[in-house]
């Protein structure tokens, strides 16, 4: 038997929950093939490095860091020995990239056992070779069928999306596009109107005082939009401009008496009408000016129409977050109501959304896309909880140096028995088909392991409230949430008991 390497001690080694079940011989195996080593205050190995060596704290005080853009982003902080970190996937060979996927430092001396990956490796193989296959099947497995489930669930949330987004979009379409129908009538029939006007024997500056009401009948359509009359006062309007209309054998002119009401025209407009044209041509100049009247009102529904496609278009981009940066700073408000808007088409008329919104929250730094990907499954499960009635709240609060974003629904709640399953990979309640068990999954390792916040549920009969806390400043430094990694490991702490740092 080889002599024990000075500073490695077997019974040391048994001292640490790692090894505490191993055999002497095991335990003089790895002090013979590992080392003892003792590291200064500083960096201990590089995120992005090759991962060669396995390390458990013997003593000291360590860091595991993230990179984010420019910044180290702090992830744990520890000093209780036995704790891990660097190459112990190293079993896994070339089946997964063998970097380190985190920055390791000693914020005091610090001692460490010390395994080469290659050792690590064989020591896996060699010692537990059933259980490196079941480990190799579990992880790689549940990362493929993860990703792929993961897949199909943002391309069901995808379709639901484009078709609730197409249906948002059909209506304003259809209804400039037929407002631009009507407009070619309209302009038409102002340009025959114009010509028999212009044939007949008007004093100029009859005409000239004509051109001024036509001026300023298009100047009160295009502003009509930012004035709403009540329905009895509109009706007390109409009636009146009816009777003068009718007072002056204006013919049908029950069918002009509206348009001009919607544009804020009244009696006294008419009688500036009357005066510049004469009774002989009255009834023509109104149907001119009543065609100039439509024209603008129809331009404006055309302006509505589009600025809705846009605002429609904007609150997709804003969802998707096309053309922006993976990582920055946002504004939570923003993003919830750019899915509130993405997910109109889903809400059921029975239900009714409150938004309580704290405005002076700051911006914080996220991924903006993912969380939009959280919102949409945490207000999908809302609905699909209240069944087409009830009221979603989502309310937002500042909570201590975090922002709280909840979400409650009225729907029956969350029975007790099933609470704190219900944030495990593939649990539904929903019906065979209908749902992957995926999206709070999913939701959990966003906010938790790439935000650092926390996501929980409170429930009971009637108010269920899904509750994301989200740090103030820089913590989001993980990778993809669904494909697993180092750092998912670390951020399973609440439900998984893991001695990985």
């Amino acid at each position: 038997m080889s002599p024990t390497p000075p500073g490695c001690s077997p019974e040391e080694l048994r001292t640490l929950f790692l090894f505490e079940h191993l055999t002497p011989e095991q335990l003089d195996w790895l002090c013979r093939e590992g080392r003892v080593q003792e590291i200064p205050t500083g960096p201990v190995y590089a995120e992005g490095a090759p991962a060669t060596c396995f390390y458990v704290l013997l003593e000291g005080s360590i860091v595991l860091s993230r990179r984010v853009g420019a910044d180290d982003i702090e992830v744990t902080r520890t000093s209780q020995r036995g704790v891990y970190a660097g190459a112990f996937r190293a079993y896994l060979s070339d089946r997964l990239p063998q970097v380190y996927s985190s920055s390791l430092r000693a914020t005091v001396p610090s001692r460490f056992f010390v395994l080469s990956s290659e050792t690590f490796a064989r020591l896996m193989r060699e010692w537990f070779p059933m259980a490196v296959h079941l480990l190799e099947g579990l992880l790689l497995g549940a990362q493929v069928t993860q990703e792929a489930v993961g897949r199909r669930e943002r391309l069901l949330a995808l379709g639901s999306l484009s078709a609730g987004l197409t249906h948002e979009l059909n209506n304003p379409a259809a209804a400039a596009l037929r407002a631009t129908a009507a407009l070619r009538e309209r302009v038409a029939g102002m340009r025959h109107k114009l010509g028999a006007l212009a044939t007949g024997s008007h004093p100029l500056a009859g005409m000239e005082e004509l051109i001024t009401l036509q001026e300023d009948a298009a100047e009160q359509a295009a502003a009509a939009k930012a004035v709403s009359l009540a329905p009895l006062e509109a009706a007390d309007r109409e009636d009146a401009v009816d009777d003068w209309l009718d007072g002056r054998g204006v013919t049908d002119g029950w069918q002009l008496g509206p348009t001009f009401v919607q544009a804020g025209l009244d009696t006294a407009w008419l009688d500036r009408v009357e005066a510049a044209v004469g009774a002989a041509k009255l009834e023509g100049a109104l149907r001119w000016l009543h065609y100039t009247v439509e024209t603008e009102l129809l331009m404006n529904e055309i302006e509505d129409s589009t600025s809705r496609i846009s605002v429609l278009v904007g609150a997709a981009k804003q969802y998707s977050q096309l053309d922006r940066a993976p990582h920055r700073v946002v504004d939570v408000h923003e993003l919830l109501d750019s899915t509130l808007l993405m997910l109109a088409g889903k809400i059921p008329a029975g239900v009714a959304v409150v938004r309580e919104y704290d405005l002076t929250l700051p911006r914080i730094p996220a991924y903006p896309g993912e969380l939009n990907q959280v919102w949409t499954n945490l207000i999908d499960n809302a609905l699909a909880a209240m069944a087409g009635s009830g009221t979603l709240t989502v309310r937002t609060a500042r909570d201590h140096e975090q922002v709280l974003v909840e979400f409650r629904d009225t729907g029956p709640g969350v029975p007790e028995e099933i609470r704190e399953r219900i944030f495990e990979p593939f649990f539904t309640t929903k019906p065979v088909g209908e749902g992957t068990g995926l999206g709070l999954d999913i939701s959990w390792r966003i906010v938790v392991n790439k935000h650092h916040g926390d996501l929980r549920v409170e429930s009971e009969p009637g108010d269920t409230r899904f509750r994301v806390t989200l740090p103030l400043g820089e913590g989001a430094p993980d990778g993809d949430p669904a494909a697993g990694g180092e750092a998912a490991d670390e951020g399973e702490g609440d439900r998984n008991a893991r001695a990985a740092v």
